[in-house]
């Protein structure tokens, strides 16, 4: 009877598997989203264009664009992080506050190289805006060499 005791006892532990179910932390961290009642005093983040078509390019070709941006709130805006959806789309953004009615720019690059075809590369922005991910997006078409 003990035997069986302890065989019950080491398959409950055993099924309660160590696995954690991973929480996004972002809510927590974005003041704007702490307490219970709608904060009036957030930054906005709102592009003049969020979508660039840079059309036909050569592979191996890179583009550039800036991707202009207003702060349409009442508060300073802070972006905490900006990232590609791939290796060849890299985003350089401001690293200081910008401020109520102020006006700035987020660089991106594509890097054509060992891309063919349609592409659509998404950069998506995390600050301290409500909501906290805004997302830009560059597209278009590169050409690949003939092989002969």
């Amino acid at each position: 009877m003990r035997i069986v005791g302890i065989l019950v006892l080491a398959v409950s532990l055993i099924s309660c598997g160590g696995e954690t179910e991973q929480v996004s932390t972002e809510v927590v961290n974005n003041p704007n989203s702490a307490g219970t009642e709608a904060n009036q005093d957030v930054p906005t983040m709102e592009f003049s264009e969020p979508l660039y078509d840079f059309g036909d390019i050569a592979q191996g070709d890179r583009v550039n664009y800036n991707f202009t941006f207003t702060n349409n709130g009442t508060s300073d805006l802070v972006i905490a992080s900006a990232k590609g959806s791939c290796g060849c789309t890299v985003p350089d953004w401001p690293k200081r506050p910008i401020k109520p009615g102020e006006t700035s720019e987020i660089k991106v690059e594509f890097n054509s190289t060992g891309k063919k075809g349609k592409q659509h590369k998404k950069v998506t922005i995390v600050a301290n805006t409500q909501p906290s991910k805004n997302v830009i997006a560059i597209q278009g078409n590169v050409i690949a060499p003939v092989s002969e």
